[in-house]
């Protein structure tokens, strides 16, 4: 059958019975950690990059900038294109590794993904901490991000269809919780090792890196492949009792099973899964999945993360201090999410999008105002005071609350659910792609645009997600409780998503004129 005739398979409403077994806790939490070294990375970054002997010895006109010249504006006191090019160079290997992980996780396995990835990021995270140049350095960054790129792109898809739909939402939080875990522990790591005078500090920070490499590696290892994957090899036997495994022993999955085998023989027929990508029934699918990634990275969340201690020390932190605000905004990241892994199949994915939105929205607008205030568009050096600085870090901290209950774990979560089984892959690596993408773009840009905007740099953010929140309101629709399989229904039911993806009885798309 040619592209366009494809079917997603399932009927309306199917409701497929099965327990959140032990195994399927155990073997979604494991997988999950390879969410460690993304967020480890995300965070350890950030408090290398203000550690005085690590700029004296890479970034010497940096260093000179932040600790000797006094008189530097203090939004401009990072902008340094080679500094901020040590942090996104992660972020652009990621987005071209993602297109081969893509390869990868079809046609080896989610689990051979996993694995190739944290064995990559272990060989970036002990160049890095052996470096003794910028060109070992961004080699290092290099490695470390095609490991991230096969840790997004294949994790997320593991755990979902490993999950009962009930319980997906909360497991697939898991993902993002292991991030957070890895973000508050790379913040404690770079608080101890600051006070190590010389290069072992820094070094530790970065080498530290290999620990959740190592627990990714060991984790692929134990972990069992996806019934739908093993369908997709032809091994029926081994996934229906795989399927039997995981859904609970005493539970009749043949329904699903069928369903699963039905969804893998539409896959078989698709040479090309890219071109699918682009058929007008899968329009819905491909703009959420590039929207949703892109509007989670312009919340200003990453700025945030991986440049807290400059971010901090820029309004008037001094650097032990920017590494504890840092860590405090790293620990409410943590608590905020398991709110989430609650909330998400009990109030549904839309209302923690908008809920998260509307808070972000105005804790966001009162940093810049706080920011505002206190440096204008001079940027002159002042001293915040104690209670000043307080509310500041609050306020950072509800909006950093704010993201990990919602944009943060959801901007994974919904993007990873909505594809059919012939274009998941395809489908998660454009995904990894944009938010990788708009990472780096963010990442690269941000000290140079804050010296240039200043303030106003966070009432951009603002703004978009206003425009974020607003665009799910409309147009994003309630995923919960619907099996992974049986998505292809909340298309039908959207008011405007429904045009697209109407269908004959045969498969065929349904003509302008005809749908009138």
């Amino acid at each position: 059958m040619a592209g366009g005739g494809i079917l997603t398979h399932g009927g309306a409403g199917k409701d497929y019975p099965g327990n959140l077994t032990r195994y399927v806790l155990i073997t979604c939490i494991v997988a999950a950690m390879g969410g460690l070294i993304f967020g480890y990375d995300l965070g350890i970054s950030g408090g290398v990059t203000s550690m005085a002997p690590f700029l004296r010895k890479f970034f010497p006109s940096v260093y000179r900038k932040e600790a000797v010249d006094s008189s530097t504006n203090q939004y401009c006191k990072f902008n340094s294109q080679i500094l901020t090019l040590f942090t996104s160079s992660l972020y652009l290997a990621a987005l071209v590794a993602s297109f081969f992980a893509s390869m990868v996780t079809q046609n080896l396995g989610r689990k051979i993904s996993m694995f190739l990835g944290g064995l990559i990021f272990l060989c970036g995270a002990l160049l890095n901490a052996l470096a003794q140049n910028i060109s070992m350095l961004i080699i290092g960054r290099i490695l470390l991000g095609i490991g991230v790129g096969f840790a997004t792109q294949s994790v997320p898809l593991f755990v979902s269809e490993m999950a009962p739909h009930k319980y997906r939402g909360a497991l697939n939080v898991c993902f993002q919780l292991c991030i957070t875990v890895g973000i508050l522990v790379a913040n404690l790591v770079n608080y101890g090792t600051n006070m190590i005078k010389g290069n072992w500090g820094w070094r530790l920070s970065l080498g530290g890196a290999a620990v959740p490499a190592v627990l990714m590696v060991l984790s692929s290892l134990w972990v069992s492949e996806t019934p739908n994957f093993l369908i997709g090899r032809g091994n029926y036997s081994m996934a229906k009792r795989k399927l039997q495994r995981i859904r609970g022993v005493d539970v009749d999955v043949q329904a699903e099973f069928d369903d699963l085998v039905a969804a893998s023989d539409a896959l078989k027929q698709v040479k090309h899964p890219w071109s699918n990508l682009k058929m007008r029934k899968h329009r819905p699918q491909l703009v959420l999945a590039i929207l949703i990634p892109f509007f989670q990275q312009l919340t200003g969340i990453n700025v945030v993360m991986f440049y807290a201690p400059e971010l901090f020390k820029t309004i008037g932190f001094g650097s032990n201090a920017s590494l504890v605000s840092s860590a405090i905004t790293g620990g409410v990241n943590v608590a905020a999410t398991f709110l989430s892994i609650y909330g998400t199949d009990r109030w549904g994915r839309k209302k923690l999008f908008i809920g998260g939105g509307i808070v972000m929205l105005v804790f966001q607008s009162a940093v810049a105002a706080l920011i505002g205030t206190k440096f204008g568009f001079s940027g002159d050096a002042t001293d915040l005071g104690k209670s000043y600085s307080g509310v500041v870090v609050s306020c950072i901290c509800l909006f950093v609350a704010a993201f990990a209950c919602s944009w943060g774990p959801l901007g994974w979560l919904v993007p990873s659910e909505i594809f059919p089984l012939e274009i998941r892959s395809a489908g998660q690596s454009i995904v990894v792609a944009v938010n990788m993408l708009s990472t780096f773009v963010i990442a690269q840009g941000f000290l140079v645009a804050l010296c240039f905007a200043k303030y106003l740099l966070f009432v951009a953010f603002a703004v978009c997600v206003l425009v974020m929140t607003l665009f799910v309101i409309f147009f994003v629709p309630e995923t919960m409780n619907i099996p992974i399989e049986e998505m292809s229904r909340v298309w039908r039911t959207h008011w405007y998503w429904k045009r697209y993806v109407d269908e004959d009885d045969n498969g065929a798309r349904i003509s302008p004129i005809e749908m009138i």
